[in-house]
Order: C-alpha cells, then structure tokens, then sequence
C-alpha cells in the first residue's frame, strides 16, 4: 500500500526498477553488484531549496467568490489528483525506457571517493567492486524492461503540502524520474507541470515548481469555496465525499470473544476497532462482512458439558435444552474448571467428551448449543451497548468440517511433516530462541486441531471458495487483534499463500493493537487482581457522566431531568470508545475516566460539546430556537471575508483525504486528529467572525453554512467512530 509522506526512501529507486516487478527479485551476480549501491533518497525540501510564498492570504484570498461554473458535485481529494498525474505519466513516458534508464543510471554512476577526516584520500582502503560483464549488464536491462508496467499511483508522488506555504499537494514524481529519462529534475518537473495543468485547471492553481524539482498545487479558492457550499447542502448525508470507484468485498474479523466467559476489557479494543474500519469501509462504498470468530470449540467444552450433565441434565436434551437457564455462565466455567483441575475422573470425563462433541454426539451438541445461546443473550446486552450491529457470528465451529481437508492438503503438497507425534509446518525464516526452527502445529499428537488450523481453513474460506459454496471470495481479510498474535499470523498468511490457500491478489492483513493499562501502567484489573468486566467498565463510565453532568447543571428543570440519563449514557460510551480509538492502535494506553470523560483536549465530550455548541449557533442564527431536531439551512454561496475562513475551509475539504487514509492504512485516531483539529479552527472562525451580526444578509448567509458544514463534519465522522451525536448537551 502507498503511505502518503513528504519523506520517500530507497523506494523511490526501487518504484521505476523493481516495483514492476511484483516478488520477482533478480538473483543473478549482477543484482548483488548492483543492489549496494542503492541508496535513500528524500524528496522533502531541504532549506536551501525550499521556495517561500509569503504573498498574503489577504490579498490573494480574501475576496467574494464567484469566478467558477456551479460546485462540484463531490469533493475532490488526493485519489483524484493522483490519477491525474497517472495519466500525464502513462502519456509522457514509456515505463519500458524509463526502467532501462533507472538501470543504466545506477550501473554507470561514477564511485565516490573517501576521505578520511584530516581529508587525506583513503581510495586505496576501498576494494574495487568486481567487474559487471557485458552479458550481465544487459541481463539487468532486459528484466527491468520485461518486468515494466505502466505508472500507477505510488509512481505518482502525490503527498499532502508539508506547510500551507507550499499549497495544498506536493507531486515529487520528477525527482525519481529524471535520472531515467537524463533530464534535470526541473525540466522533468516542467514537463509534468505542462500536461498536468490542462487536466487539473478547474480545481487547481497553476503549478508551481519549486527547488530542485517539486511541484507544489495549490487548491482554487473558487473550488473551495464550492467544495464547502457542497459539504453544506449535504449535511446530513455524505457531505460530498465521492464513493469508491474501485469497490471491494472485505471480510473484517474482529471481537471473538469466548464462548462460556464473560468480555472483557480485552475485547474491548478489537470490538470497536474492527467496527470502526467496518463503518468506514462501507462509507467509502466497499461490501463489508462483520465476522464474530468466536471461541465456540475446543478442549474446554468437554469439561462444560460434562459439568452441565451434572448439574444441569436438561440441558443434554435437544426438546428442553432451550428451557434451561444457566445462570451466571462465568461461576459456571469457573465451577466446571475447579473441579477438572482437582478430579481426575471428572478430567478423563471431560477429555472423553470432547471426543463425543468432535464426532457430534446428539447430548454434547445440545448441550454445546445451550452454552452458545446463552453466550449469545450475554454478549448481546454488550454490542447493543456499544452500538455493534450486523456482526455475522462464524466461530471456530464453523470451520470445523474443513480441517482434516486442509491438514490432508498440507501433507499432500509436502508442507505438513511430522514431529514427534505431531503434523507441522516449517516456515523458512521463523526460529526459536536457540536457533532451531519454529514449528506451526497443524495437528497435534493427540489428533487435535489447534488455532492455526482453523485459521488456515477460514482463509481459505474466506478469499478462495466460491460464494455458491458459502465462501466469501474477499479481495481484503482483516484480522483485528491484539498484537501479541503478530507472530502467528505472519505464520498462518505465508503458510496459507505456499500453501495456495489465498487467492492470488486478496489481501490478508493483521490489524495489532495495543494492551489497555491501569493508570499506574499496569495490567488493568480490578483492586482483587481480576480482569475487568467490560459490563463494568461501561457503567462505570455512564456513573461518572450522570455525576458530572448533575453537578454542573446545579439549576436544573425538568427537561434537563428528563434526558440526563441518555446525555450520560451517550457521553460515557462515547467517551469510552472516543479514549481507545484516539490513540494510534499499535500502542499502549492507560486507562482514565478523569482523562476521558474530560471537557478539555481531544476527548468524546470535549467533541460532542462541540457539535452542540455548533448546532446552538445555527438554531440561533436560523431562527429555531426552542425547536425540537435541527431543519438544515439551505447552502448558500460562501463569500471569504476573513483568513479565519479560509483556514476553516480547507480543513474541511480535506474530508476525503482522512477517510481514504483511515481505509487505506486502517488507523481510526487519524479521524480522531482531524476532528479535534476542525473544531479548533473552527472556534478560531467563530471568534473571529461573528455570525448573527455579519456585515451583510449575504456574509451571515455564507457564514452559517460554514456552520453546518462544520456540524455536518463533526456529525459524520463521530457516527463513522460509532458515537451517537446530541444536537443539545
């Protein structure tokens, strides 16, 4: 995947050689003569060559817009600009000649010498590099030209401007192409310029080359100014964001919780992660499956299911099984648990029926099927907490009557080998501590199938058998857990691609996250040293919302009487949720209703306050006033006034950008920036620019759809975040 960055690094010589080349890597002596010469190169401004535009916005920006045809009919954002550049690429260069250059370039750049600090010549302490033959040379051109393709996005360069001085975009295609095409990078970047302004005109500035060869763009004013009136016009949809043209089925695997055990903070990150790339998945225009991969098989059932023979007999019966009611299934498991860990009969009993359960014995499975449907009931009451909907339950079970077929399969391709006892796999590259190799257990001595077996056959499930066979044939699989399951996955995905397991071109991804701490930065537990109850930890955080707000409305009436129970219950799980997805995924993070539930900083209520505050204006600005919900004003053409304005506007169009990032990278906190970011600019508008005592009908008009496309901002990305918005706090 492209990560957007002012910064490329070796990649940028690698893109025009070897990127087209897909996994194929040269293995001749030529590519080891050639690869240690390769070097980083950075394409961000050093400040010798940065060119610095202090024309003011005042004059260049602050007028009335009218210069441009009617808005567009969506934003337009970073994809768009890079397919642009794609196309002058493809229609200015033959990918064929520029890879023979990128070859040519590096085979016949002349050696440096090295000098010693007191700068006395050290060349003769440097071994010459050994000769590259004619018929090795030409080796290396011949593949980089066969193994060419036309430019694609990542050839583009197209990054965000690293300061506003710079404009809105950067495109530093130039400063990789120009050694190819044995042009100077500014005459490269002029030649792009010339056949990219013709396709970008109507939204875009001309362009601007600037040091040695980058090409700053900068947004019209007149786009912008259209852009936002869209974004107003659309409050309560899109907001003018553009679906994807390259539309996905993507399989999102996330909150897996146990079946018999309560959740608990440790499923809370997983939950509302994987919920959160889902909603964003599926705004962007992707076909998304919400899977539950539930702990619903294995050795502990055998122990559950003998320990409800006992205690609860009914439940082995499939005609009253659904009549039972287990009770509190945690005592339960921890009932059942006490006694296989101190009665050996009951233990052989247990491991028996696990057998029994395997085979499908009518008593196991109903009993089995009582503990999932009380599961259910349970973890329910939790995702309609946490406003979870549309999960697909497909747990371990399900994968169940396809592991013999994947463990025959491992074996029959020569991948699966025996050792001691049991069926393993070597993976070239994964060791032990002491050196030796990493063994992936795909079926255990005893005959058993373990976690990396199920996950073979879920893969394949999921990306390569067809939907007429229930499979879902997915171009993307994300796995959202916790980062300490890294290792296994890395394993499960290359043995699954050796395998062929996957269908070539789906993407299988691992989405780590981080562990939640205590505040003292230890394990989060409760004073006993038990993990927390996510049922806890929520009605903990509703407790102290419902406090808080009592104590700051000390006059209260009854209206406020009446909704404060939902104000608290929207601003304590939004807060809960708003604290773990503001913080990058991959990180720790110490668990503080104090910091959460906080007015101040980048927090849920600092932003629903926000949206309120927003939604306050625009009643009272339009006349509503004592209203129930808000009636949208109508967008009105966007008169700039003041650089407050400006600012405002193109935070907000930079909408499309955050999104495609958060689908493309998969890092929620990267929306949870851009919020907190929008609301600061726009208090800075609001204290700036007065809205009900504008200068003019005309100004109010403009400046209150600034307001709902602010509000209309706040509102989509705090519901894409799975936080529910009160237009009064």
């Amino acid at each position: 995947m492209f990560r957007s960055s002012a910064t490329v690094t070796a990649t940028t010589l690698y893109c025009f050689l070897w990127c087209r080349v897909g996994r194929r890597v040269p293995t001749t002596t030529a590519w080891t003569h050639l690869r240690p010469h390769l070097r980083p190169i950075h394409s961000s401004h050093s400040i010798a060559h940065r060119v610095q535009r202090r024309t003011t916005i005042a004059t260049r920006h602050l007028s009335t817009s009218r210069e441009a045809p009617a808005a567009p009919a969506s934003l337009q954002g970073i994809d768009w600009l890079q397919d642009a550049v794609v196309q002058v690429l493809n229609e200015l260069y033959d990918p064929q000649q520029v890879a023979k250059g990128t070859v040519l370039a590096k085979l016949d750049k002349k050696k440096k010498k090295k000098k010693k600090p007191n700068g006395v010549d050290d060349t003769n302490d440097v071994p010459d590099d050994p000769k590259l033959s004619d018929a090795d040379r030409q080796t290396l051109i011949d593949q980089a030209v066969a193994a060419a393709r036309p430019f694609a996005k990542q050839d583009a360069m197209v990054t965000p401007a690293t300061k506003t001085e710079f404009g809105d975009y950067q495109v530093n295609a130039a400063m990789g192409l120009a050694k190819a095409l044995n042009l100077s990078p500014r005459e490269c970047a002029a030649q792009i310029v010339k056949a990219l302004q013709p396709k970008i005109q109507s939204f875009m500035e001309e362009p601007e080359i600037a040091g040695p060869g980058f090409v700053n763009l900068r947004f019209r004013t007149s786009y912008l100014t259209q852009a936002v009136s869209s974004m107003a016009g659309d409050a309560q949809g899109r907001l003018a964001v553009p679906r994807t043209a390259q539309t996905q089925k993507i399989v999102v695997d996330f909150s897996s919780p146990n079946i018999a055990k309560e959740m608990h903070v440790g499923h809370l990150r997983s939950t509302i992660i994987g919920d959160t790339l889902c909603n964003v998945l599926e705004f962007a225009g992707h076909e998304v499956t919400r899977l539950n991969h539930v702990g619903d098989w294995g050795t502990q059932f055998g122990m559950l299911v003998e320990h409800l023979r006992d205690e609860y007999p009914a439940a082995l019966r499939s005609d009253t099984a659904d009549d039972v009611d287990l009770g509190d299934l945690v005592q339960l498991y921890k009932a059942a648990k006490k006694r296989f860990d101190e009665d050996d009969e009951f233990k052989t009993r247990a491991r028996e029926g696990v057998v029994k359960l395997q085979a499908g014995n009518e008593e196991e499975l109903a009993a089995w099927e009582s503990l999932c449907a009380a599961s259910r009931k349970e973890y329910q009451k939790i995702y309609d907490r946490l406003q979870i909907k549309g999960l697909v339950e497909r747990g371990e079970s399900f994968y169940n009557p396809f592991l013999k077929d994947v463990v025959d399969e491992l074996v029959e391709k020569g991948l699966a080998v025996e050792s001691d006892g049991a069926l393993v796999v070597y993976l070239e590259g994964y060791t032990n501590r002491d050196g030796s190799p990493l063994p992936m257990i795909v079926r255990k001595s005893d005959g058993g199938f373990n976690y990396a077996t199920t996950d073979l056959a879920a893969m394949r499930h999921r990306t390569l058998m067809p939907r007429a066979e229930s499979g879902e044939r997915a171009d993307r699989v994300l796995y959202v857990t916790d980062a300490g399951q890294a290792q296994h996955f890395e394993m499960v995905f290359e043995a699954g691609k050796v395998a062929g397991f996957c269908r070539e071109g789906a993407s299988l991804e691992h989405v780590p996250f981080g562990l939640v701490q205590g505040e003292d930065g230890k394990k989060f537990a409760t004073r006993s040293g038990e993990t927390v109850k996510l049922k806890d930890l929520l009605d903990e955080a509703v407790r102290i919302s419902g406090a808080d707000l009592k104590k700051r409305n000390e006059n209260v009436d009854q209206e406020f009487l009446d909704r404060v129970d939902n104000v608290a219950r929207i601003v304590g799980i939004g807060a809960v949720k708003y604290a773990d997805l503001s913080m990058n995924r991959e990180s720790n993070y110490r668990f503080s209703y104090d910091r959460m539930l906080s007015l101040n900083g980048n927090t849920a209520p600092y932003m629903l306050y926000a949206y309120a505050r927003v939604c306050g204006i625009i009643r009272k600005a339009s006349g509503q006033e004592g209203t129930g919900a808000i009636d949208w004003p109508k967008a009105s053409e966007i008169m700039i006034t003041h650089e407050s304005e400006l600012e405002l506007i193109r935070n907000l169009v930079k909408l499309p950008d955050v999104l495609n990032e958060v689908e493309r990278e998969l890092y929620p906190n990267r929306m949870c920036d851009y919020l907190f970011e929008t609301s600061q600019k726009f208090n800075q508008f609001y204290e700036s620019c007065s809205v009900n005592k504008a200068e003019s009908e005309e100004i109010k008009a403009s400046r209150l759809s600034l307001c709902t496309a602010t509000a209309g901002t706040i509102r989509l990305l705090l519901t894409l975040l799975g936080i529910e918005t009160l237009e009064k706090m």
